[in-house]
């Protein structure tokens, strides 16, 4: 009993001897420093408190966008939509991840790791081997990758193409909302239930678990069903894959596959730092609507347009976004259809095409009344709708208006909305991240610690 007592103390008197500062507050020695680069391609906005909604007349007397003071904290934005050719990454990784594992059937020392060789864990299920060549004409590999295809009896002049039907993106996500939202209760409390499911007393935290799994192409179908006597043929067969649209903004992504793109480009960005040792960021996702607005009114506080003036021309008489300008003169504007992103000039915040050229999904659902009970700070109103909830549970707003609309929609404080299961030739988006500040400063001094 001594001989334990006396490795206790030992272990004790070491433990403390790592971490004991001279008997001072310290805090946790030996942690890594934090450092938040500007990510590719995204432009910062700071924090800020400003009037959102309407700020003249409400012309169609909606009562939508009553205006009241809020603040929004600094966040990281997209300088533009996110593009075809950038959208197509994320088809092409799953496309690559599918034939990963039809390969790891047949060749599973080459395209999957199912072992950590260092400390000889092993994994179930196993991981991608993304550092083998994926080679697809390979006689060994081609029968393996045929599903992938389009059956014979659908191809036309032989020619051989990648089924888009079968190109699903699984993912998983915690539903924070639902778990916050169950009732506080005492340990001792029997009569509520949901106590099991608190953190205090939480047994098992899958039930906030979510599994997703969604196919991640583009509808490029929705050119024609968007118009039905309208010719637009030639864009729904080039427009996303072709070469010439490449800087041109995605469309016919439903707001499902917008935050699905969130949440790959977030796990893209995490394993590399990971490989690196680095920590990790926040995550990608869609903006708030209180954030996109914040956003397009680029620090002009009750300017109706991201430009800050009330016209849409500048003084020399050019139209400053890609919309519906003179009763339908579409071209006047530079574009008849889509035009290439930043296109026009940015706003003071350096964000581009944030009024025109497409609406953009934001995270929030749409209800009439939500600048009446939401929060001033971060304002936010989401619901994790359900396939089988009425299509009124579906709605998420869009802001910013597109080549397709008048000038009204162009507006900061415009709200609309379209169903999160639908994909339109006029609605893209571009995702945001949260600013984690930045921290370089070692000087043990308490407040160089803090402010630097």
């Amino acid at each position: 009993m001594k001989k334990l007592l006396c490795i206790s103390l030992i272990a004790i008197l070491l433990a403390s001897c790592s971490n004991n500062g001279n008997g001072e507050l310290i805090g946790v020695q030996n942690r890594g420093t934090f450092y938040q680069p500007d990510p590719f391609g995204m432009t910062y906005v700071p924090m800020g408190s400003y009037t959102m909604g309407a700020g003249d007349e409400d012309v169609p007397y909606s009562h939508l966008n009553n205006p009241r003071t809020i603040t929004v904290t600094a966040f990281y934005m997209d300088e533009t939509e996110i593009t075809n050719n950038e959208y197509r990454q994320f088809v092409y990784w799953v496309r690559d991840s599918i034939a990963r594992q039809l390969l790891g059937a047949v060749s599973p020392e080459l395209f999957l790791i199912s072992e950590n060789k260092k400390t000889g864990e092993t994994y179930d299920p196993p991981y991608l081997n993304w550092e083998t060549e994926l080679k697809w004409n390979t006689e060994e590999n081609r029968d393996a990758l045929e599903p992938m295809f389009l059956p014979e009896n659908e191809r036309y002049y032989r020619r051989k193409e990648i089924d888009s039907r079968k190109l699903f993106y699984e993912y998983y996500y915690v539903d924070l909302l639902a778990a916050s939202k169950k009732d506080f209760t005492t340990p001792g409390d029997s009569k509520n239930a949901n106590f099991a499911n608190r953190p205090q007393g939480m047994k098992d935290r899958s039930v906030y678990v979510r599994k997703e799994t969604i196919n991640v192409y583009p509808d490029t179908l929705a050119w024609l069903h968007d118009y039905s006597y309208s010719y637009n043929e030639p864009v729904a067969q080039r427009y996303f894959w072709h070469p010439a649209f490449d800087n041109y903004p995605v469309v016919g992504v439903n707001w499902k596959q917008a935050s699905a793109f969130c949440i790959w480009r977030s796990r893209l960005l995490e394993s590399f730092l990971l490989r690196k040792k680095s920590s990790v960021p926040n995550e990608f996702r869609l903006p708030t609507e209180a954030e996109w607005e914040w956003a397009a009114r680029g620090g002009n506080s009750l300017s109706p347009y991201p430009w800050g003036g009330p016209y849409t021309r500048n003084d020399k008489g050019c139209f400053l976004a890609n919309f519906k300008p003179l009763r339908g003169n579409y071209v006047d504007d530079g574009g008849a259809r889509t035009v290439i992103v930043a296109h026009y000039p940015a706003n003071d915040f350096g964000l581009y095409d944030m009024a025109g050229n497409v609406s953009e999904w934001c995270a929030d659902a749409f209800d009439e009344s939500a600048s009446q009970f939401a929060w001033d700070m971060n304002p936010t109103y989401q619901y994790n709708a359900k396939e089988d909830d009425p299509p009124l549970m579906k709605r998420k707003l869009i802001r910013g208006g597109s080549w397709k609309d008048i000038a009204y929609y162009l507006q900061v404080s415009t709200r609309a909305y379209e169903y999160q299961d639908s994909s339109k030739c006029y609605i893209g988006f571009r995702t945001v991240q949260d600013f984690m500040g930045r921290q370089k400063d070692d000087n043990p001094s308490r407040a160089s610690r803090i402010y630097n």
